[in-house]
């Protein structure tokens, strides 16, 4: 038996249950976050890897996206283990509100390789 979900986004619910994995990390980006392009995976993340000769760890990154509810969390993010190592490596400072099997179905891939179970 599984625990009550909690809602954490606009479309995501994070499980309560010890017994699923949870294999994301969602993480909240503020308006002011947002505004620095250096806090888009896409752009900063890849160039990390590079400079680091970690390219190899490409396909076990996966980052997915969508639309906060407000400007505190104007942008979410849906981050693997891998991915989320990665992030606080390259000394970023995020804020996980919550942890769930698989990203959100609204999101979309923003870096890395697609879920799948």
């Amino acid at each position: 038996m599984t625990s009550p979900r909690k809602k954490i986004g606009p479309s995501a619910y994070a499980s309560e249950s010890k017994t699923e994995a949870l294999n994301y990390t969602v993480i909240a980006q503020d308006i002011a976050q947002v505004q620095d392009i250096r806090n888009a995976p896409a752009v900063s993340m890849a160039q990390f890897l590079v400079e680091r000769g970690q390219i190899r760890l490409l396909p076990t990154i996966s980052i997915y996206g969508e639309r906060g509810p407000d400007r505190d969390k104007l942008r979410l993010f849906y981050m693997n283990a891998t991915a989320l190592r990665i992030w606080k490596e390259m000394g970023m400072q995020p804020t996980e509100i919550g942890a769930q099997h698989r990203p959100a179905r609204t999101a979309q891939l923003v870096f890395g390789v697609p879920y799948s179970d």
